[in-house]
């Protein structure tokens, strides 16, 4: 409950809820691996809260954003901070033991691309955690839910009409309707890793079993968190992101 009450201020109280999140984060991986002394990729790291918390748990934290005004919310980048995309990780192949990404797969135009590649850059056994927001979630729209239920361009052009600004999340640019079926079906089709877990992030364990339900886990998952291990001997990324630089 006290991350779905932060969640539903990140809009107006940002310090809060990236401040709890990364919180939840930490305790979060630490279920799948030790993070003190890992080298860790956060993918879409914004403005350091992840940093902080990662850092303070002891991990090897490094990150990166393609959005400057999100790498300088809190003033200077943190450091650590790159800009690149996450589309096409500057990073050596298998050279990280986490990757890490929270909130940010259903902001790219090609997310299966970008968990493609944080597949790449992740050693043999190392995890990889990817987190978004389901289209059909009852937030998938972001601030211009719940609209986004008559479709992402008609929801926007509300929101324009209404304030008189553009979204900050923008559908079609910055916004890309992902779903729980897409994300399951392209873990469960890669050989090089293993699904370790997918489970609803702001939900209580006992409620886990919603994501095993086609249909339903689209509505109520409200955010999906899937957690991957790189198997061993496989090779780099199917041929899928291997243009990366650093290779």
């Amino acid at each position: 409950m006290r991350l779905f009450r932060a969640f539903l201020r990140e809009q107006t109280d940002p310090d809060h809820f990236y401040s709890v999140l990364a919180a939840d984060s930490v305790g979060q991986l630490a279920e799948h691996v030790p993070l003190r002394g890992r080298r860790l990729l956060d993918v879409g790291g914004g403005p350091g809260y992840f940093a902080d918390a990662f850092r303070a748990a002891g991990a090897g934290y490094f990150g990166l954003d393609p959005d400057v005004g999100e790498l300088s919310a809190r003033g200077a980048p943190a450091a650590g901070m790159i800009r690149a995309s996450g589309q096409q990780l500057p990073v050596r192949t298998g050279s990280v033991d986490v990757c890490y990404s929270s909130n940010v797969l259903e902001h790219v135009p090609s997310p299966w691309l970008m968990a493609a590649e944080m597949v790449r850059v992740t050693r043999p056994g190392g995890v990889v955690f990817l987190s978004f927001t389901p289209w059909f979630s009852p937030w998938g729209g972001h601030e211009t839910a719940p609209w986004h239920y008559l479709g992402g361009h008609r929801a926007r052009a509300r929101y324009r009409a209404r304030t008189g600004r553009e979204p900050k999340n923008r559908f079609g640019e910055s916004l890309f309707a992902v779903s729980v079926g897409a994300a399951l079906h392209w873990a469960r089709s890669r050989p090089d890793v293993e699904l370790v877990a997918a489970l609803p992030r702001y939900h209580p364990w006992w409620a886990h079993w919603v994501v095993a339900v086609p249909l339903l886990r689209e509505v109520v998952s409200w955010n999906l968190v899937i957690v991957l291990r790189k198997r061993a001997g496989e090779g780099p990324g199917l041929g899928v992101g291997n243009g990366a630089t650093g290779e």
